[in-house]
């Protein structure tokens, strides 16, 4: 089959690159030339565990190529992904120019039927959209061709995109369209281990559907953030807290575990585009401006702690911080609770040292670059290197080779030896054990 990707961020150069996996031809489509140049080398501009052996395979199987030329590429393509960034604007809402700018383009060029799909995330409501634009482009040049829109929310997890795609636990596909409904069953079908894992629904339910999802997940966050932050207060450890209400099947353990907030390309933004709408349509969406509110403080509490610990006073005093990226697997730093808590830290006086295995450079954009040039901010390409000399130790990224370390050798290392653990990662009770003062989110901190 012929499938055309416009765009090549996260989820386009993923999703092309997947479908080469079953013997499909795609072009995956992007403006910036010097981004296809490295990918024509098979460089992956993003850290995404097994994506680099699917782009080679795919290139070198002559399945899959880049272009700059959306009228050659969508010429013959049966399926024209639209995977652009959908940013949010100031007020919450998510930006449809880009997607709206492809769905034109793709009006002007279309010459055959085909299934344009929605993958961006996007609001309830735009399928209607791009369906207008791309009509009103094919008015304009009198050309009577079919085609369909319809809605295929991704659900890729960052640091397991590639398995999630090939193994997906569901494929969400909203349309009216028969003939489109059968020809994205001929797509998917060889990704699939039973047909019940695809689901047909109308094109806005679909739309939600993506929304739903991730407000959902955040909510879970969120909810078990604040239950954490009332054990601080009460002298219950949450973690005791945690595995109760987790054994329960009606419950489980997914998404219930306490930290320093959720970051990333999709729930901030996600949450917000969702309350932005709910307020557009005049309904109040009081739970999930509370999961935002929640989560946005959350952010803050790693600092709090760090700053009751030193009385207010952190002039001078040497931060290590373990992880930049929001969650382990990727290097992404879009909404990640380091960036919080560095900026509170170096605003406050204190010297930060930081290391994560694969996000150091894309972190260091986030950040000034006077204080990388004046060492207020070190970034260093060894674990143990940012305890030297440091007054504490901050786990912000859970990364595994953080999960057993070398607890000995790090008291050697650091003037005080104290873990600040933003994911509730270390056990207290053994590092109290082995004389480290150990400070979680809701765990009985300094007991």
């Amino acid at each position: 089959m012929k499938v055309a990707v416009v765009g090549t961020g996260y989820v386009g150069l993923v999703t092309g690159a997947c479908f080469t996996e079953m013997g499909n031809h795609v072009v995956c489509i992007d403006i910036d030339e010097a981004k296809l140049d490295r990918l024509r080398a098979g460089e992956i501009p993003i850290f995404e565990p097994g994506l680099d052996a699917v782009v080679s395979s795919g290139i070198e199987a002559g399945l899959l190529r880049f272009s700059s030329d959306i009228a050659e590429s969508i010429k013959d393509a049966e399926y024209i992904f639209i995977a652009v960034g959908t940013p949010p604007g100031e007020d919450g809402s998510a930006d449809l120019q880009y997607v709206l700018a492809v769905a034109k383009s793709i009006g002007e060029h279309l010459k055959n039927y085909a299934v344009v799909i929605d993958k961006s995330t996007v609001p309830v409501g735009t399928a209607d959209k791009v369906h207008a634009e791309i009509s009103s482009q094919l008015a304009l040049r009198d050309a009577d061709i079919d085609f369909d829109v319809v809605s295929n929310p991704e659900f890729l997890k960052e640091g397991a995109a590639v398995n999630d795609f090939m193994r997906p636990d569901r494929v969400v596909v909203g349309t009216n369209s028969e003939k489109a409904r059968q020809k994205m069953t001929e797509l998917y079908s060889p990704y699939l281990r039973s047909s019940d894992r695809l689901m047909f629904m109308g094109v806005r339910d679909a739309e939600m559907t993506k929304y739903a999802a991730n407000a959902m997940l955040a909510t879970k966050i969120s909810f078990m953030n604040e239950v954490a932050g009332l054990c601080d207060e009460l002298d219950v450890d949450v973690e005791n807290v945690r595995r109760g209400i987790g054994s329960d099947s009606r419950i489980g353990y997914s998404f219930i575990y306490p930290g320093c907030g959720y970051g990333g390309s999709c729930f901030p933004k996600d949450v917000k585009a969702l309350v932005h709408t709910a307020e557009q349509s005049g309904f109040e969406p009081t739970l999930l401006a509370a999961v935002e509110k929640r989560n946005n403080s959350q952010k803050h509490k790693l600092f709090s702690n760090i700053s009751g610990y030193f009385k207010g006073d952190l002039k001078g005093k040497r931060i290590a911080v373990w992880g930049l990226a929001f969650k382990p697997g990727t290097d992404d730093m879009r909404e990640a609770p380091s960036i919080v808590l560095i900026n509170a830290l170096i605003e406050a006086g204190a010297q930060v040292c930081a290391f994560d295995p694969v996000a150091k450079e894309t972190a260091a954009r986030e950040f000034p670059e006077q204080w990388l040039a004046d060492g207020q901010l070190q970034m260093v390409d060894f674990q143990y290197d940012v305890l030297k000399q440091a007054d504490a130790l901050v786990l912000v990224t859970e990364w595994k080779r953080f999960r057993q370390p070398d607890f000995e050798a790090m008291k050697e290392l650091m003037n005080d030896a104290i873990i600040f653990d933003g994911r509730n990662q270390y056990d207290p009770d053994y590092l109290k054990s082995i004389e480290f003062k150990y400070s979680g989110i809701g765990r009985n901190n300094f007991k």
